[in-house]
């Protein structure tokens, strides 16, 4: 298994910016696919982007590519979120997920969850 925390989220204005980290313990963590989801006040959870285990490929949802940059660094067990030009809409709770095996969009795939970053993008 692989536990999987997020940090870095915060309040910032319009057009600012925040990195956000999922550090991973557990099993051995380039192994696995990592992706970032985000889930809105009564809306369902939805994907950001995903990394493949050696960081070679990185793929985005369409409401996030160019402002949003997926990285990892598997020397040091952690997965990043630079997140650019934010804008309200992108206010959310953003989680880190795991699996093994290649990329995939829908949340059902991931098999493991951070709790949580709160991102609140105000106007």
């Amino acid at each position: 298994q692989v536990q999987l925390v997020e940090s870095g989220g915060g309040l910032v204005q319009a057009g600012g910016s925040l990195r956000l980290s999922c550090a991973a313990s557990g099993r051995t963590f380039s192994s696995y696919t990592m992706g970032w989801f985000r889930q809105a006040p009564g809306k369902e959870r939805e994907f950001v982007g995903a990394i493949s285990w050696s960081g070679g490929s990185t793929y985005y949802a369409d409401s996030v590519k160019g402002r949003f940059t997926i990285s990892r660094d598997n020397a040091k067990n952690t997965m990043y979120l630079q997140m650019n030009s934010l804008k309200p809409e992108d206010t959310a709770v953003y989680y880190c997920a795991a699996r093994s095996g290649g990329v995939k969009w829908g949340p059902l795939a991931y098999d493991y969850w951070g709790q949580g970053t709160q991102v609140t993008v105000s106007s």
